[in-house]
């Protein structure tokens, strides 16, 4: 690495950027970096111009000393940067509203991570990583990938299985923020709290907590249950507490997403209730969006405005900067991120992403050994990993019954029949974002079937 760091964020004009900026502020002592490039395409040139005058007002306030550059030239933004971040959307909230509002309309959860729009933010978003990593290959191959782009876990998959770039660190604030729900409930510094975290995106435990040493997960779980709440209250999913009974026999502290799973027909009547409301929540996101946006345009503003915390992205820029800091000074402190298994979970293939605590080191996450899953949650995270792979080989491959097969074995859809109606309707509903699902307009699945399909099997569920 040179003198100082270039750091490549793409999707640099997300609302979310102002919390990077300020991770990367007050970490200038420590993180040396030079420039910050932020890139978008041209449909978000506009977001990209007013959130990137305000970061650099926000750099000029602090005093700092790094660039902050923005540009449309994803090939420039590359061209030897040590850290590359993503954080972007395809199809931006547009699409996010069709994944979430389509499945609802079949009486199946729309949620943008989880089940079928999961899935259709999935196919869009890996052809388009496995680009850029394409692109890194080229212009800055002993950079880091550090990819906070949704589904992180299945987008992790992907670039495993499929990138061959071992430089690549799938992100996501949950972990962080449940370890600091846990250490709030235990009133006491966080230094005395360690959480053993186990499972995958968006399907992570904290399997055990331990407090000077002590194994305390029991009565961290009291507490929560007399405080009628979990480790944390994402703004995006329904805070609806947990049966007391059902806490204390699961024994760990899940993330709140495992609400869809746990309490399927709650969340959907919720949604529902909500579609009818107050528009899916890619429709509240654009208005709070609006409001910060007409707060970024401010030429007075030079700080990070209080009301991005209702954008749901508390504890981002924990999340990343200390990722980026502790590779670039080797700390080896440890973290929790989205990363190749290596046997640290025994139940799943060792070449799957799993979201555990690893040791940060300048060669990467090391993940640490966790064992088996508890047989409670063991069935449901291998579906879900079973689910993550057949989604990334179909994004791939751009099979239509792979993609079937997919939506088919995922726990939130109901059947087969509907998987299929479902799946049709958010193909056309996205077709102009999933060109290897098309040629022409005309879907490949009713043409000849692709030659250079990877020839991976996506048997990979329960017993790998």
């Amino acid at each position: 690495m040179h003198d100082g760091l270039k750091i490549a964020t793409i999707g640099g004009g997300s609302s979310y950027t102002p919390e990077l900026v300020e991770g990367f502020i007050n970490r200038a002592d420590e993180l040396p970096v030079r420039e910050l490039w932020l890139v978008d395409i041209k449909e978000g040139r506009e977001k990209l111009e007013v959130v990137g005058a305000l970061a650099q007002r926000m750099v000029a306030r602090a005093g700092n000393p790094f660039k902050v550059i923005l540009t449309l030239d994803r090939e420039a933004a590359l061209k030897d940067a040590d850290f590359v971040t993503t954080q972007f959307r395809v199809g931006q909230l547009d699409a996010r509203a069709k994944d979430e509002r389509i499945p609802l309309e079949h009486h199946v959860i729309g949620q943008e991570t989880n089940g079928p729009g999961g899935l259709f933010k999935g196919l869009r978003t890996i052809p388009v990583i496995l680009d850029i990593i394409e692109d890194m290959k080229r212009l800055c191959p002993n950079a880091w990938l550090i990819n906070f782009t949704n589904p992180s876990g299945m987008v992790t998959e992907a670039i495993l299985r499929y990138g061959n770039f071992p430089r690549a660190v799938g992100l996501c604030n949950g972990p962080i923020g449940i370890q600091r729900g846990i250490v709030q409930t235990l009133g006491v510094d966080p230094s005395r709290v360690f959480v053993e975290f186990q499972g995958l995106n968006h399907m992570v435990f904290a399997r055990r907590v331990f407090l000077d040493g002590e194994d305390v997960t029991a009565d961290v779980i009291e507490s929560m249950i007399a405080s009628n709440g979990d480790a944390i209250s994402l703004k995006n999913i329904a805070d609806y507490a947990w049966d007391p009974e059902f806490f204390r026999a699961l024994g760990m502290i899940p993330i709140s997403y495992l609400r869809y799973y746990f309490k399927t027909s709650a969340m959907l009547a919720d949604g529902e209730r909500a579609l009818v409301e107050e528009g899916t929540r890619a429709q509240v996101v654009k208005r709070v969006e609006h409001e910060l946006f007409d707060l970024y345009r401010d030429e007075n503003l030079d700080v990070k405005p209080p009301q991005l915390a209702e954008r749901g992205g508390a504890y981002y820029s924990e999340a990343a900067c200390n990722l980026i800091n502790s590779i670039y000074n080797d700390k080896r402190d440890i973290q929790t991120v989205n990363t190749r298994n290596n046997g640290a979970i025994r139940d799943l293939d060792p070449d799957s992403a799993v979201e555990v605590n690893c040791v940060i080191t300048k060669q990467g996450p090391i993940p640490l050994t966790t064992g088996e899953l508890p047989v409670s949650i063991k069935g449901l995270v291998q579906q879900i990993k079973s689910f993550e792979r057949t989604a990334a080989k179909a994004a791939v491959t751009g099979d239509y019954r792979t993609a079937l097969l997919a939506m088919t074995i995922n726990p939130l859809v109901p059947s087969d029949i509907e998987a299929r109606e479902i799946l049709d309707e958010l193909f056309e509903a996205h077709k102009d974002y999933l060109p290897q699902f098309y040629r022409d307009g005309v879907p490949v699945w009713k043409t000849a079937p692709r030659a250079d399909a990877p020839n991976e099997s996506a048997d990979a569920g329960c017993g790998e």
